[in-house]
């Protein structure tokens, strides 16, 4: 779960939800729109939308480039399993509490 201020931005939610899988793990098919952006710690990210509704679909980082990241709510999935990682804490709204158990960082 990211807290940082640009993936609120970005969503126009709390905070942003993703999962990550190796880049030759994921196979991408179907139409997307690119977005470039700096993310709060300057790395350049490249966001994927739909673009027949607009939803962030899946997203590279300069930082992490062997990796992707597909939007939780990509899935429509409300079973999906709950984060394990939680980050940028310290920008996190003071009502948003986490699960237990959850690693946690700064």
């Amino acid at each position: 779960m990211c807290h940082c201020l640009a993936c609120q931005r970005r969503t126009g939610s709390a905070f942003g939800m993703q999962a990550r899988w190796p880049k030759e793990q994921v196979d991408i098919t179907g139409r997307y729109t690119e977005c470039v952006r700096l993310s709060d710690a300057a790395e350049e990210r490249t966001f994927r939308f739909c673009p027949d509704c607009g939803a962030t679909v899946f997203w590279t980082s300069e930082g992490w480039t062997d990796t992707i990241a597909v939007a939780i709510g990509a899935f429509a999935d409300p079973w999906f399993p709950q984060p394990t990682v939680s980050v940028w804490e310290s920008r996190r709204y003071p009502w948003l509490s986490l699960p237990e158990g959850i690693e946690h960082h700064d």
